[in-house]
């Protein structure tokens, strides 16, 4: 499969806080999950996901709710314990509308019991002072601009090392860009941003300039770009990225389908 043809973007931190106790935490679950999960679970081994974390509620995020199931305990009678998931109170509103089934708790009279994941639905605020621990980890919310009507969440965790994940934005409120800063809050030791198109610019996306005029006042040790559209040249764009890094000293690439990131969380 071509490189530059990506699946809908998503993390999967497998949490390790010793060698025998994996978590696995994944940010969203969009259109593309269920082959996500043929293509990468199935090759790298994980056995189930822990927890889930969404920043909004657009299909590319959350269309793969659904198929949760697939990386569930079997029972034909839904008699498992709960994946808790974190989302704000407006992407609860619309899930309840776009999935009431995986909503709901208890049956009608005469109702039969068919098999959907079993969620814990669990309400985040999107404030940066407000942050949640979910298997051992903590994550903050960063809310961010995804176009000037929507408000997306992305979220910074990592007590050792740093690491935040934008996937959907347009613009950075003061607060936010300032938690992720190295003037501000602290440099970070991974930035993933979003990065739609190669040239001109979107109304509710950055696109390179704008990515890359955010990676330089953001200043993070090393930043992956995220959420291309497959007319973005992996191979020939990586080698732009590489004169811009050296230039600016900051170690930028575009991410990819599969891609493994080792640090220490």
């Amino acid at each position: 499969m071509c490189i530059s043809c990506r699946c809908n973007t998503s993390l999967l931190i497998d949490y390790c806080q010793d060698e025998r106790a994996h978590k696995y935490i994944i940010i969203d679950v969009g259109k593309t999950f269920r082959e996500q999960v043929l293509r990468w679970f199935v090759r790298h081994k994980i056995p189930c996901v822990d927890s889930i974390l969404l920043t909004h509620e657009h299909a590319d995020a959350i269309l793969g709710l659904d198929d949760v199931r697939v990386v569930q305990p079997f029972s034909p009678t839904n008699d498992i314990d709960p994946t808790p998931i974190y989302l704000s109170q407006f992407a609860m509103d619309s899930i309840c509308q776009k999935f009431p089934y995986l909503v709901k708790k208890k049956l009608k009279e005469g109702e039969e019991v068919r098999r959907v994941a079993q969620l814990e639905w669990k309400i985040i605020e999107s404030d940066i002072q407000k942050p949640f621990t979910t298997s051992g980890l903590e994550f903050v919310p960063l809310p961010v601009i995804h176009g000037e009507d929507y408000i997306c969440l992305g979220f910074l965790f990592g007590r050792k090392s740093k690491v935040a994940y934008i996937s959907d934005v347009s613009r950075f409120p003061p607060s936010t860009e300032y938690a992720i800063s190295k003037s501000g809050g602290g440099q970070l030791d991974l930035l993933i941003l979003d990065c739609l198109y190669r040239t001109g610019s979107h109304n509710v996306h950055l696109c390179w300039d704008q990515t890359l005029d955010a990676v330089r006042r953001i200043c993070p040790k090393r930043a992956l770009l995220i959420g291309m559209t497959h007319e973005m040249d992996h191979h020939k764009d990586n080698q732009t990225l590489e004169e811009w890094s050296r230039r600016e000293g900051i170690d930028v690439q575009l991410a990819r389908d599969g891609l493994r990131v080792y640090i220490d969380l």
